[in-house]
């Protein structure tokens, strides 16, 4: 089922490689979902077909699920336990599996849409096509044997390409998207509802309650995120609600994933 090609490892775009992650080939990764999920460490437990090879992330259908690392992605449609996946061949050599992505045309479970891009896979995501990391790259959904049940993004790590290992201590680790990538070159901003949590003449600290991105226009909810931002004397107060649109940002990982001080306040409302 699946045809590997040997990559050679190029330095990993995400910092420094941990030594256990340098031992295991698995780079330090960007979570694959944008938004909220829930998972649990259920590698290895039984299933009817043998032992589950991954972590299910359970989450809004239709989610963006993007590339952990950088790769190429390769497009699997004939498998009908798995039901619409995808092949992320990453540049460290390890090979990661998206299952289950979504086939519905409608909110509801219809199950009337094909593996094809705009409905499994990203809008004009090809087949064989090299992505960044944080690329959105499919739509999370519960094709396969994983139909009617919630919907979720199996989701496995193959170091080198070979045998499953957990998931579980990697996405622990995983860096978590405020939005997916911008195309290359490109810049992104972001409107944040939420709470002051802290503010000072040169930064802005929320708790985000929700957030929409552009040009990705990926809208989060229920979130519950704090970010600190990069401000010019905001003038607000702990405790007060507001909107804060940020500055255009390049689509680097700290930027994507808001870390501290990687993105701009542009204007609080």
């Amino acid at each position: 089922m699946r045809r590997l090609i040997p990559i050679l490892v190029v330095a990993c775009a995400l910092a420094c490689v941990s030594t256990s992650a340098a031992k295991s080939g698995v780079p330090p990764l960007l979570f694959p979902v944008v938004g909220p999920v829930t998972y649990t460490n259920d590698f290895g437990q039984a299933r009817a077909g043998g032992t589950h090879q991954g972590n299910d992330l359970v989450g809004a259908k239709r989610s963006s699920v993007v590339a952990v690392e950088e790769g190429t992605v390769e497009f699997w449609t004939t498998s009908a336990n798995a039901g619409c996946m995808l092949y992320l061949h990453g540049v460290s050599g390890t090979m990661y599996e998206y299952i289950h992505l979504n086939n519905d045309l409608t909110a509801g479970n219809d199950n009337k849409g094909k593996c094809v891009a705009g409905v499994s896979y990203a809008p004009g995501l090809v087949d064989g096509q090299h992505v960044d990391a944080g690329q959105f790259i499919a739509y999370l959904g519960d094709s396969g044997d994983a139909n009617g049940i919630a919907s979720h993004l199996h989701f496995e790590v193959h170091p080198n390409g070979g045998k499953a290992v957990s998931p579980f201590p990697y996405l622990k680790k995983a860096a978590q998207l405020l939005a997916p990538a911008p195309p290359l070159g490109k810049a992104f901003t972001l409107k944040l509802t939420g709470t002051v949590v802290a503010a000072t003449p040169l930064d802005l600290t929320l708790t985000v309650a929700s957030l929409a991105s552009w040009p990705s226009h990926v809208k989060q909810t229920k979130l519950s995120r704090v970010v600190k931002l990069t401000a010019t004397a905001p003038a607000v107060t702990v405790g007060q609600r507001v909107v804060v649109w940020t500055l255009p940002a390049p689509g680097t990982v700290a930027a994507i994933s808001g870390a501290p001080g990687a993105l701009t306040v542009d204007r609080v409302l």
